[in-house]
């Protein structure tokens, strides 16, 4: 049944399309002709098709045409029409002119508030989406199951909670509270904004749960690092027989990147496989971010090659990867690519390139690409100055990277600092360390990494009570310093390890491996550099220390654990220490072993003495 369908049909206008073998030809025929009644409904239902096909189509040059023809014709009053047009310009990016049709339209019901709120909700612009349905509210029409959704996404991209709770509160009043897509999106509102117990509510509430509400629940633990916890919703989804999305499986994948559970993650991707999600620009971006995350870099790029069409976040995570496993010329030679395919970079893109000239000593690089970002529109950032910062810290450009920070045009930040402290401490610079020291106390609060790496730095320097007076202000302010551990996967299992740790069932072994290797390290040229052990023991204490730290454990468990062709794999959560780095790389040389060590900041693959990050980090 047709909503305020004009008494008389207008006046048919006649007009000549560019494309004859358009199927819009038989609409403008249509229109030639005299009306009555049955024409103008027949004309009516072919102009909601057709724009309904069109829409489908992305066809953005037909859906112009079809869009004279109902100027011309007059259609455009009739409010499904206007919802139809709405919906168009919608899906075609052009969510301002989906709201030029609705301010057109004389009346609006509630199908046609849907549209434009979703129209603008689609297109990340929430605040305008908040907007109109307050003033839809305002205008006495009641939201239904197809408005809520689209507010409350807004409310997520917004992260207002606040809002999000009012919105739940008016569900609630109009009893939508048991409707499946409210319901689902309540949760994922939720869950975005970091409020994992009223989203798990919600979630257990609902009388009937769909993929949005599962997928949502998924994501708001993953992003809250309550990483079993997704897995045990996602496994409890497989047995309850949910068909799961791209979204899902890219949460999932997240988990295990994030977890880095290599095995895990590679039955996951056998399952987006099957169902044929391997495509999805979501899953690829997560997949490749898994393999990387993992040290098995050549999986992020078959996966990257596989996707045939690649969004910025693909872009992105591959930049990234290749970044951390020193893979540089790659990095610039994907950011070449992404021109080629006019794929605009972001302030995203030009961290990775930033960060990948920084960790190779690509001073003059990673200055131009730092200058380039002006040429696409983007205004540097905090942490893009702290990357420079970093790139010419790294390079012994101290006083270079102290007058960038001088001239910054906003507040220098803690990670601003903590990058020139890096440079102080890997170029033995007390002194500057210092004057870094003074700023960075004047900032509200500091991270108990950065308390550390002053006192490192103190003590490289041999200045071992400025040292200690740094680690007596992380206990004053009641910081604990991160311990240090060590991971490897086998199987299903993890193993994890902590610096001289003998609670595992094969300490004595992997103890016995480090003593065999130890002398086998020293005939090829290993000295242990005791510089490392920022404490004041002597000679003999400091080589003890040094040799069980944990991720010598977690190597020595690999070595006796694992078959000779299979790489070790060892995830770390702090920075590999330099006397380590050493180490592993003389391992690598007498076992003949390729031994892949992930720091929390990159990559380092051992291969025959070598190390893929030319000691350079």
């Amino acid at each position: 049944m047709l909503q305020h369908v004009p008494k008389q049909p207008p006046k048919p206008q006649s007009f000549q399309l560019h494309n004859p073998n358009s199927p819009l030809v038989s609409l403008s025929k249509t229109a030639s002709t005299p009306f009555n009644h049955s024409s103008f409904e027949q004309n009516y239902r072919h102009i909601c098709s057709t724009l309904l096909s069109i829409t489908y189509s992305r066809s953005l040059s037909k859906g112009l045409q079809l869009h004279s023809i109902i100027i011309k014709s007059g259609f455009q009053t009739i409010p499904l029409v206007a919802h139809h047009l709405i919906n168009f310009y919608s899906k075609s990016q052009l969510p301002l002119l989906s709201r030029q049709i609705f301010d057109e339209t004389p009346f609006k019901s509630s199908t046609t508030w849907s549209s434009v709120i979703s129209a603008f909700s689609q297109n990340e612009l929430p605040l305008l989406a908040l907007e109109f349905f307050r003033d839809m509210l305002g205008n006495g029409v009641r939201p239904d199951d197809h408005i809520y959704p689209s507010a409350t996404k807004s409310c997520a991209i917004l992260s207002r909670l606040d809002v999000g709770r009012s919105i739940h509160g008016l569900v609630v009043k109009t009893g939508y509270e048991s409707d499946v897509f409210v319901g689902s999106s309540m949760t994922d509102m939720y869950a975005k904004c970091g409020d994992i117990w009223d989203a798990r509510k919600a979630f257990d509430e609902m009388p009937e749960r769909n993929v949005v509400s599962w997928s949502g629940m998924i994501y708001g633990y993953a992003q809250l690092g309550e990483n079993e916890e997704a897995l045990r919703l996602f496994k409890r989804a497989l047995e309850e027989g949910l068909d799961v999305n791209d979204f899902t499986f890219s949460s999932v994948v997240q988990v295990c990147g994030n977890s880095t559970l290599l095995q895990l993650g590679k039955q996951i991707h056998g399952l987006s496989l099957k169902l044929n999600y391997d495509s999805s620009c979501f899953v690829g971006s997560s997949l490749i971010s898994l393999y990387s995350k993992c040290g098995v870099i050549e999986g992020a790029y078959q996966v990257f090659g596989e996707v045939p069409l690649k969004n910025l976040g693909m872009w992105n995570a591959m930049l990234i990867g290749c970044a951390q496993h020193a893979h540089t010329n790659q990095v610039l030679d994907l950011f070449g690519q992404m021109g080629s395919v006019v794929t605009k970079p972001n302030f995203i893109t030009f961290l990775c390139v930033l960060y990948a000239c920084s960790h190779a000593g690509l001073v003059k690089e990673g200055q131009y690409y730092f200058d380039l970002m002006k040429t696409y529109g983007i205004e540097p950032g905090a942490q893009h100055y702290a990357s420079l910062v970093d790139l010419l810290g790294r390079a012994g450009k101290l006083q270079e990277a102290l007058k960038v920070i001088e001239e910054m045009p906003m507040e220098p930040t803690e990670s601003v600092w903590g990058a020139l402290l890096t440079g102080c401490r890997l170029h033995k610079d007390a002194e500057m360390a210092a004057y870094v020291a003074d700023r960075l106390f004047k900032l509200a609060s500091l991270s108990s990494g950065l308390h550390v790496l002053l006192s490192n730095a103190y003590a490289a320097a041999g200045r071992y009570e400025e040292a200690a007076k740094a680690r007596k202000m992380l206990r004053d302010r009641g910081i604990k310093k991160e311990t240090g551990l060590s991971w490897v996967e086998e199987g299903n299992r993890v193993h994890t390890f902590a610096a001289g740790d003998r609670c595992h069932p094969k300490s004595n072994e992997i103890f016995m491996k480090l003593d065999e290797l130890g002398d086998e390290m020293e005939k090829a040229g290993y000295v242990a550099d005791t510089s490392f052990v920022l404490q004041q023991v002597d000679g003999d204490e400091k080589n003890r220390a040094v040799r069980y730290h944990s991720e010598r454990l977690a190597v020595a468990f690999g070595l006796i654990t694992f078959p000779p062709e299979r790489p070790i794999r060892v995830m770390k959560n702090l920075r590999i220490c330099g006397d380590c780095h050493t180490a592993i790389k003389f391992m690598s040389k007498c076992t003949g072993r390729t031994i892949i060590v992930r720091d929390y900041n990159r990559f380092h693959r051992f291969e025959d003495g070598k190390c893929s990050c030319g000691d350079y980090w």
